[in-house]
C-alpha cells in the first residue's frame, strides 16, 4: 500500500514473468531513501502484465526473462506483418502496437531502442522479401536501416506519462522517414496499407497515409490502456480515432463532373520474369490479343507499363503502326506503356496516348524510378566491387513533366507503377487537372504477391487521398479498379488474360490531403512528440521525494 514505511526485511526475490496477472506491486526496502508518490501516475501503483511487465528492469529474470521479452517483440512485429497485404488482417496491427507499447513502458532509452528494432525487423524483413530478387545486399541493408528508424522512434518515446501521446506520433514520423530516404524512400509494407480495407483508411483524405499510420498507433495505445484498465486515456484515444474518422467522412472529396467507360487490359503470362529473358514481341502480342476483348463503344483503354519495348523511338516503328490501327479500330484513345532504348546507358519509361485517329498524343515519362530496378545508385562503384552482381545494364532517365495526360475522354493523372506508392506523385497528377488516376504497372518481375497486393492497397489509399477513381493495369496482375472512397470494385487474378471494363467517375476538386500535402501532419506529429516529453518532465517534477 502507498505510504507505508519500508520494512527492515529484505524483499522477497521475484522472477519477472511477462504473462503474470495484475497484482499490487511490492515495495522494496530502500536503505537510504524512498519515493513517496504524489498520486497515481501513468504506470504507477500496479504492475499490469497481460502484456509484458513494463517496469521490471530489462535484466530481471536472466536468460528466461530476456527470451520471454524477445518472444513478445517477435509477436508484436509478427502481428503488424500479418495486418499488411497479402495477409491483410488489419485489426492485428492495433494489437501489435498495443504489445509494442507495453514493451516500452518504464524502460531505459537503450532498452526501448533494442526492443523497437526487433519489433520492426520482424515486421519489415518478411514483408520486404520481394526486394531480395532485385538486390540481396540492398534487401539486408534496407531491412536494417528501416528497422533502425523504428528503433529511433522507440528511443524517442518517454517511458512514463507521455508515452501514449508520443508513440503514435513517433511511429508516423518513422514511417514518413522511410517513405522519403534513401533514394526517395521505399513506402511498402506500411501501417497505412494494412488499413486500406478498414474505416481507418478514410482519414487519408484529411492527412494522407501518414495520418492513417498515426491513427493505427492511437488505436494501439487505446487498446494498451484498456488492457491495464486505464479507462480515461483509453477512452480519450478512442475518442480521437472516432472524431477523426467522423470528420473524414464529411470532409471534401471532390465532385463528379461526368463519367467515362474505361477498359484496363491485362495480357496475362508468367510471373517472376525479366526483360532480358522475355520476348518483347510475345508480351506485346498478348496485349494485342487481350484488347480484342474490349467491348465497344469505350472511352479510354489503358495498357500496362512497358508492354511495348523498342530500341530507339517508338514513332515510325512497326509497333507504332499496329497500335495506331488498334486505336482507330476501337475509335478510342489508348494509353500505352512504352520503354524506348535511347542509348547504351539509358532508356525511357513512358505512358503515351494514342488518339482515336491513330495519331500519337501526349506522353508522360516516369519521374520516380525503382532503385536497383530501373537505375543503379553509385553504379561505377558497385560495378567495380561486384561486377557479376546482375545489375541492370541501363538506367531509366527520370521524367520532368507534370503527371497528367490530355485525352478525348478527359484529363487523367498518371502514376506509373512504383510511383503509386508515393503520395506526392498522385498529388502531382491531380493538382495538374487529372480527373481519374491511372496506374499502369508491371509486377511480372516480382517474386510472390507482396508487391502486387500492396500496390492494390496503395491504389486504394491514393483514391481516398485524392478523391479520384484509380484504374490499375498490369500485364500479369493484379489489375484493379478502385472507386473514389477506396473501395475495390474489381480485381484480376495473377497470370490471366482479362479486361476490366467499368464506368468510372470523372471528378474535380481537391481533398484536404491533396491541398495541404504531408508537411502539416509531419509538423503535428513532431509537436505531439514535444508535448509528450513536456508531460513526462512535468509529472516527474511534481513527484515529491523524501529520504529516510
Amino acid at each position: 500500500a502507498r505510504g507505508l514505511p519500508a520494512t527492515s526485511c529484505p524483499p522477497r526475490a521475484t522472477r519477472h514473468n511477462p504473462l503474470t496477472t495484475t497484482r499490487p506491486r511490492r515495495r522494496q526496502h530502500l536503505p537510504h531513501r524512498r519515493v513517496i508518490s504524489a498520486g497515481r501516475g501513468h504506470d504507477e501503483g500496479v504492475v499490469t502484465t497481460a502484456i509484458p511487465t513494463p517496469n521490471a528492469p530489462a535484466t530481471t529474470g536472466g536468460v528466461a526473462s530476456r527470451a520471454a521479452t524477445a518472444a513478445w517483440c517477435i509477436a508484436a512485429g509478427g502481428l503488424i506483418a500479418l495486418s499488411i497485404p497479402p495477409a491483410g488482417f488489419w485489426p492485428l496491427a492495433i494489437v501489435g502496437i498495443a504489445v509494442w507499447d507495453r514493451l516500452l513502458a518504464g524502460q531505459t532509452v537503450a532498452v526501448r531502442a533494442r526492443r523497437s528494432f526487433l519489433v520492426a525487423a520482424v515486421w519489415l524483413f518478411p514483408m520486404m522479401l520481394w526486394m531480395w530478387d532485385l538486390t540481396a545486399p540492398g534487401y539486408l541493408i534496407a531491412g536494417v536501416l528501416f528497422s533502425g528508424y523504428f528503433a529511433a522512434a522507440g528511443a524517442a518515446v518517454p517511458p512514463g506519462p507521455g508515452r501514449w501521446l508520443v508513440l503514435p506520433a513517433a511511429l508516423a514520423l518513422a514511417e514518413l522517414a522511410r517513405w522519403s530516404f534513401p533514394y526517395e524512400g521505399v513506402p511498402l509494407a506500411t501501417l497505412a496499407m494494412g488499413q486500406a480495407d478498414s474505416l481507418l483508411a478514410q482519414p487519408a483524405r484529411l492527412g494522407g497515409a501518414v495520418l492513417v499510420s498515426g491513427l493505427v498507433g492511437v488505436a494501439g495505445v487505446a487498446l494498451s490502456a484498456a488492457s491495464q484498465r486505464r479507462w480515461r486515456p483509453a477512452l480519450t484515444a478512442t475518442a480521437v480515432v472516432v472524431v477523426v474518422m467522423g470528420v473524414s467522412l464529411v470532409a471534401p472529396r471532390g465532385e463528379v463532373v461526368d463519367t467515362m467507360d474505361v477498359a484496363a487490359v491485362q495480357g496475362g503470362g508468367p510471373q517472376r520474369t525479366r526483360a532480358a529473358t522475355s520476348s518483347a514481341q510475345e508480351v506485346f502480342q498478348r496485349h494485342v490479343d487481350a484488347t480484342a476483348l474490349v467491348t465497344t463503344p469505350v472511352d479510354l483503354v489503358v495498357w500496362p507499363e512497358n508492354v511495348v519495348s523498342v530500341e530507339g523511338v517508338l514513332a515510325g516503328s512497326a509497333v507504332d503502326d499496329e497500335i495506331a490501327g488498334l486505336a482507330r479500330g476501337l475509335n478510342a484513345p489508348i494509353v500505352v506503356g512504352v520503354t524506348e532504348g535511347i542509348s547504351d546507358t539509358e532508356f525511357l519509361n513512358a505512358s503515351i496516348v494514342y488518339l482515336p485517329s491513330g495519331v500519337m498524343g501526349e506522353r508522360y515519362d516516369k519521374v520516380l524510378r525503382v532503385p536497383f530496378g530501373e537505375y543503379v545508385p553509385w553504379r561505377s562503384l558497385l560495378e567495380r566491387l561486384a561486377p557479376n552482381a546482375g545489375l541492370p545494364r541501363r538506367d531509366a532517365r527520370a521524367g520532368t513533366t507534370p503527371a497528367v495526360l490530355a485525352t478525348p475522354a478527359g484529363p487523367v493523372g498518371v502514376a506509373i507503377s512504383w510511383e503509386v506508392f508515393f503520395t506526392g506523385r498522385a498529388r502531382d497528377g491531380i493538382t495538374n487537372g487529372g480527373q481519374v488516376l491511372l496506374n499502369p504497372t508491371n509486377g511480372s518481375s516480382y517474386w510472390l504477391t507482396q508487391v502486387q497486393s500492396q500496390q492494390v492497397a496503395s491504389s486504394q489509399l491514393r483514391a481516398i487521398e485524392t478523391g479520384r477513381w484509380v484504374v490499375q493495369a498490369s500485364p500479369t496482375g493484379f489489375s484493379a479498379i478502385v472507386d473514389a472512397n477506396g473501395r475495390l470494385i474489381e480485381r484480376t487474378d495473377l497470370g490471366e488474360q482479362r479486361v476490366l471494363q467499368h464506368t468510372v467517375e470523372r471528378r474535380t476538386g481537391t481533398t484536404i490531403a491533396t491541398w495541404l500535402g504531408p508537411l502539416p501532419m509531419a509538423l503535428l506529429a513532431a509537436a505531439a512528440v514535444g508535448a509528450g516529453w513536456w508531460i513526462q518532465r512535468r509529472k516527474a517534477s511534481l513527484t515529491p521525494r523524501s529520504t529516510l
